[in-house]
């Protein structure tokens, strides 16, 4: 037993350990890679807004003076001075556009000389510029640091180009507040212009060589690739877990872009982590489970035992109960359950000793709450009588094999003992293919007894005709039967002696019952009129006629029995 157990309980918990633990470490994962895909791309998009605001500040701030300029009046120098005070600006450059000149442009005349068209509009009119290019950062010698080209074009209120205006922004300071950022010196970030060309990437001294083997990866060009196509997003690399994720931002300011990479079993580390825990634990469950095996089954065993011998006295007869055990646990209840069927299985034989087999288990019941239905000796009162009977069926046990003959009249009278205790009749024998029953009830009263008969007989007509029509699809012969139906006084109780006896009824009646249902022809039901008499309401006639029954001194009245109304049918 212990085996058994050990195989059907612990391979089991094993298996559920390990789908839980693989389905865990499977949404766990999905979980782990979406929660990083929306950082990275929080962050991303939070650095990129941070260098295009850098960007914008010239922008905004030349939009602000060309206002202040209609109405005040600024000057060139102004502009320049106002410009330098950006944060982040090296330098300012006008170059005024001159129409008559080929080629347009021509750097503007120093401070002092005329400063023409170019001036005019820059200090009496509202003004409009727009980025037209940002260069790559390159180092610039004069400002001894990386720095940024800005590119305006600067147009007059009737859309004329009046110059462009290059401001000198330190790379630096685009990058000032992104180096602060905590991912941006833990991770691998770099910062690409639209050819692919890294402008500038965190970590250079402890990750250079990771980061070459990244921009030589094929990782690397598959996420240029989808960098082309969208705007922003995030990318897995290959192997199940990812060995590599990626994400990226574009920014709107400048043809740059964001890239972020991270190594898989960095992001997926918590769950790494929770799977050596887990995988911990359910070793410690297998084992607690096989300590508690190995405990448990020996009390199994002897209670297993005990039910063991119970059953093996059980079929000898002998309806012996166990002891419950002292603990309140299954193995109390199964005991209970088992002495309550060894009182079932008691009772059972008592009722089937006494009653038969076939009687409805309820009315044994209710004929078992009287003390004196055990014992032999019975008493007079009015009963309902029946008896069925089919005809033709010597001759057709002639034509039959006789296993064929059983197993028709096995599987007919299969369908009239149901039909019977349906309808809570007690059958009192079997003579070959008659069945002899009787209907009562604890309050002895003759109308329910009758009805109960009537309906009886009439279901079992329909039953019989079902029945036929089932054999003829399977290519054997109908069954006609004969119904009789009485009711009088009889002796009801236990006949026979103490070794064997059954619950029956003996009287006249029984006789008259059975010349009654001699008298049907088949498929009819024929009753006498103390029957009709005693039902106690209409029912529909086929016929009626006279009839000489032996035995019986007087010619009595029987009637063919049509249909009942079916609204009585409940009150029987």
């Amino acid at each position: 037993m212990r085996q058994r157990l050990i195989i059907f309980l612990l391979l089991p918990v094993a298996a559920l350990l390990t789908g839980l633990g693989i389905l865990g470490f499977v949404q766990t994962r999905e979980s782990l890679l979406e929660g990083w895909r929306e950082n990275a791309l929080f962050s991303l998009e939070r650095a990129a807004h941070t260098i295009d605001m850098r960007l914008s500040r010239p922008v905004e701030a030349i939009t602000l003076m060309s206002s202040m300029g209609a109405a005040q009046g600024i000057s060139l120098p102004q502009w320049e001075k106002e410009l330098n005070r950006i944060p982040g600006v090296v330098r300012v450059t006008f170059k005024e556009t001159d129409n008559n000149q080929p080629g347009g442009d021509r750097h503007r005349p120093g401070p002092g000389r005329g400063m023409g068209r170019f001036r005019e509009a820059m200090g009496m009119s509202p003004h409009r510029a727009s980025i037209t290019k940002v260069t790559s950062p390159t180092y610039d010698t004069q400002a001894e640091e990386k720095t940024v080209t800005i590119a305006f074009t600067l147009t007059d209120p009737d859309n004329q180009k009046l110059g462009n205006l290059e401001i000198v922004l330190s790379f630096k300071y685009l990058l000032q507040e992104l180096q602060a950022l905590s991912w941006w010196r833990t991770e691998t970030v770099l910062l690409l212009d639209k050819s692919g060309k890294i402008l500038t990437q965190t970590r250079p001294d402890k990750n250079q060589e990771g980061l070459n083997q990244i921009a030589n990866h094929a990782f690397m060009q598959k996420t240029l690739s989808e960098l082309a196509k969208k705007e922003y997003g995030t990318l897995l690399g290959p192997g199940h877990p990812a060995e590599i994720v990626s994400g990226w931002h574009r920014l709107k300011k400048a043809p740059w872009s964001l890239v972020l990479f991270a190594p898989g079993d960095k992001v997926l580390s918590p769950i790494f982590s929770f799977l050596r825990q887990y995988v911990l634990v359910g070793f410690l469950c297998i084992g607690l489970v096989l300590v508690l095996i190995l405990k448990v089954t020996g009390k199994v065993a002897a209670q297993v035992q005990t039910l063991t011998q119970a059953a093996k006295d059980i079929a000898q007869g002998n309806y012996a109960e166990i002891p419950s055990p002292e603990t309140r646990d299954e193995f109390q209840t199964l005991a209970h359950e088992f002495n309550a069927m060894v009182k079932g299985l008691e009772e059972r034989d008592m009722i089937r000793d006494t009653f038969g087999r076939y009687m409805d288990p309820a009315i044994a019941k209710e004929l078992m709450a009287d003390p004196r239905a055990g014992s032999l000796g019975g008493e007079k009162r009015a009963v309902a009588i029946m008896m069925t009977d089919i005809r033709g069926f010597t001759p057709l046990c002639e034509e039959l094999s006789p296993e064929k003959t059983i197993a028709v009249i096995n599987r007919y009278l299969s369908v009239v003992i149901d039909v019977i205790q349906k309808h809570k009749g007690i059958i009192v024998d079997f003579l070959g293919d008659a069945v002899l029953v009787f209907f009562d009830n604890p309050e002895k009263d003759l109308g329910r007894s009758t009805g109960r008969a009537l309906y009886c007989s009439l279901e079992l007509r329909d039953k019989t005709n079902q029945f036929n029509h089932s054999a003829l699809e399977q290519g054997l012969p109908e069954l006609q039967t004969g119904i009789g139906l009485h009711a009088g006084e009889v002796v009801v109780g236990n006949i026979g002696s103490k070794t064997r006896a059954k619950y029956g009824i003996v009287g006249g009646p029984v006789n008259v019952t059975h010349r009654i249902q001699s008298q049907a022809q088949g498929g009819e039901i024929v009753a006498s009129s103390n029957f009709l008499k005693a039902l106690g309401f209409e029912v529909s006639l086929i016929r009626s006629f006279e009839a000489k029954l032996k035995g019986v001194e007087a010619a009595m009245t029987l009637h063919a029995i049509d249909k009942a109304p079916k609204e009585n049918r409940q009150a029987v």
